[in-house]
């Protein structure tokens, strides 16, 4: 795609980043669980402290597509790394290479800020995003389990002591 640009998500760029994740969220069955908005999204892309980062992909002035990350740590490296929260092109971008062009810029930011790993998360039923990202070079690691605590149970696992 010779019109690609890639670029970090700008302030006003925040409303159409929800709605593109609001679209990612339907796509992946889960618009139930979209339960933030745009101004918790802006205030945590550009407030202080600054949680997350995102790349746009634009085509011909429209934004197609986004990656959102932010930083974890390895340890037994003792390197931070960047955890991809999401990657999503629209459907009928895919299969242009932009989510490979966004992958790729990904990937230049870990090195350049000198990361250790880049890593993600899919859904297990998504052959389809597994298939790309081992063509990207990505191993799938069956041996690990995300855990996850979260409302409720959070507030109880901070209770206790």
């Amino acid at each position: 795609m010779t019109d690609l640009i890639l670029r970090f998500a700008e302030p006003a760029d925040s409303n159409v980043l929800f709605q593109l994740i609001k679209q990612l969220a339907e796509y992946e069955k889960l618009s139930h669980a979209v339960t933030g908005n745009v101004a918790a999204l802006q205030e945590h892309l550009f407030g202080e402290p600054k949680y997350i980062e995102a790349i746009l992909a634009e085509s011909q002035g429209q934004a197609v597509g986004f990656a959102l990350f932010f930083y974890n740590y390895s340890t037994f490296l003792t390197k931070p790394g960047i955890y991809l929260e999401d990657l999503f092109v629209l459907p009928e971008y895919r299969r242009q290479g932009i989510g490979k062009a966004l992958l790729s810029k990904l990937a230049q930011i870990a090195v350049e800020r000198n990361c250790g790993r880049l890593e993600w998360s899919v859904l297990d039923w998504n052959e389809p995003a597994q298939a790309f990202y081992r063509s990207m070079g990505a191993s799938i690691l069956d041996d690990w389990r995300i855990c996850r605590v979260t409302q409720e149970n959070l507030k109880n696992l901070a209770a206790k002591q």
